[in-house]
């Protein structure tokens, strides 16, 4: 189990953003609203360079939330040992705030495919997650929060309805839960259900981070909206007011813009921060 003296809520309840090594220097010289930066853990777990030695000075200024992209929480075969140990030394020099994975999968046998792949939500599914966040836990000695996914289909041998696996998930391993905004959108839109009846039945007092991106629009085959998760443009109104109801309810959270394709230049992403600082205080007047 994970330490209980090193629990998720070391974030402030404040805007951050997904840090780009692009913007550093303007970060370093103005930064405001943003008082926290994620990095993707896979991005820094080298030996050395450029890339962590600004890492090093970031975390002097700002609070890190680690980010996994690569662990395959949701995969049928074990956690890979030597990417777990690399992410250990990351998080052992940095210490920072906030780690988090994906509730998705992305290996089989020896391959690794570059996607976070949905889980049919099932009983076996339910002990295989719990078992692989319970090992990653142990080996970082602190709390991990889960992201919930964005989906394109639905498994016919799912038992369990999304919000419900992810709080038996938390209750079973201690972990915590992080709430992508704009995956529920996203999900919503594709499958056909309420964005808001998700965020109704969502348990708000596991979140520890709280993530809003970009999507991309498209059609299926049959002309219904599609839409991609892609965080290759800006927030859009919808997931704003989705957003506007879900601090309604949750109270503050540390939230995240994230931007990771088509990044644009600091003062666009900068703008998108402070967007999210006024529905930040809004929530908390």
């Amino acid at each position: 189990m994970p330490d209980a003296s090193r629990p998720f809520e070391a974030l402030p309840a404040m805007p951050g953003v997904g840090y780009k090594p692009q913007h550093y220097s303007q970060i370093i010289a103005d930064a405001a609203p943003v008082e926290w930066l994620e990095i993707h853990a896979e991005n820094y777990m080298g030996d050395g360079g450029r890339p962590l030695a600004q890492l090093r000075a970031l975390s002097e200024r700002f609070a890190i939330s680690v980010h996994g992209v690569g662990l395959s929480i949701g995969g049928e075969e074990a956690l890979d040992r030597d990417h777990l140990a690399r992410l250990k030394t990351l998080c052992d020099w940095l210490q920072p705030a906030s780690f988090s994975e994906h509730l998705a999968w992305s290996t089989h046998d020896s391959h690794f495919l570059n996607d976070l792949l949905p889980l049919p939500y099932t009983e076996a599914t339910l002990a295989r997650v719990c078992d692989h966040i319970d090992q990653l836990q142990e080996v970082l000695g602190r709390q991990m929060l889960l992201e919930n996914p964005s989906s394109y289909l639905v498994f016919s041998e799912s038992t369990w309805d999304e919000p419900a696996f992810l709080d038996e998930v938390a209750r079973r391993t201690g972990c915590g839960l992080l709430l992508d905004v704009n995956n529920v959108f996203v999900s919503a839109t594709n499958l056909g259900f309420s964005p808001q009846e998700y965020i109704d039945a969502f348990a708000l007092p596991r979140v520890g981070e709280i993530h809003l991106g970009g999507h991309d629009e498209d059609a299926d085959d049959h002309g219904a909206p599609l839409l991609i998760d892609s965080h290759g443009r800006a927030v859009v109104d919808p997931v704003w007011t989705l957003l506007d109801y879900t601090l309604a309810r949750s109270g503050p959270r540390p939230l995240l813009v994230e931007w990771d394709n088509d990044v644009p230049d600091w003062p666009v992403l900068r703008d998108e921060a402070r967007r999210a600082a006024t529905a930040l205080a809004q929530v908390a007047a």
